[in-house]
């Protein structure tokens, strides 16, 4: 399981434990969709679409390891090693996504709770760096719908 903890409130970034050690810090571009790790010994880099839709994550610069389509819909997939997870949000109302294999629940991500950044992933059938995909997109996603809503103003 993995744990994603921003190390301060002022910063883009996220460290990402397995247990309690810090496996890689995940650090989202200021300007645009995506970012950085490292994780094993590689660096790993992920880009969005301009919408926030699609992501891809390349090992160096240009070897296409893992991609998600259809971000922020109620289903979305993720492409890797040949494989195709399903994602689906499990409620309109919390900010969890589930992997679905053969119409069942088998892994997870959530936010630990309402008030806080953190988010927890349970992601067993996929390989660690992709794991670290999965986390790093839907904590964008969630940042990003977090950001559009606080700069809503309301005219009257």
């Amino acid at each position: 399981m993995l744990h994603a903890r921003k190390p301060s409130w002022w910063t883009n970034s996220y460290d990402i434990m397995a247990g309690n050690q810090l496996i890689t810090r995940w650090n989202r571009s200021l300007w645009r969709n995506g970012g950085t790790f490292a994780l094993d010994g590689h660096s790993y880099t992920i880009r969005a679409n301009a919408w926030g839709s699609k992501y891809t994550m390349t090992l160096g610069t240009d070897r296409v390891i893992a991609a998600a389509e259809r971000v922020g819909r109620k289903n979305w997939t993720v492409q890797a090693g040949g494989h195709t997870y399903a994602f689906q949000r499990t409620s309109m109302w919390r900010q969890e996504e589930a992997l679905v294999t053969g119409g069942r629940v088998t892994g997870v991500i959530r936010r630990v709770s309402t008030w806080r950044t953190d988010a927890v992933a349970d992601l067993p059938q996929l390989e660690p760096a992709v794991q670290v995909f999965v986390l790093a997109v839907v904590l964008t996603m969630w940042d990003n719908a977090h950001y559009a809503a606080s700069s809503v103003t309301i005219v009257s």
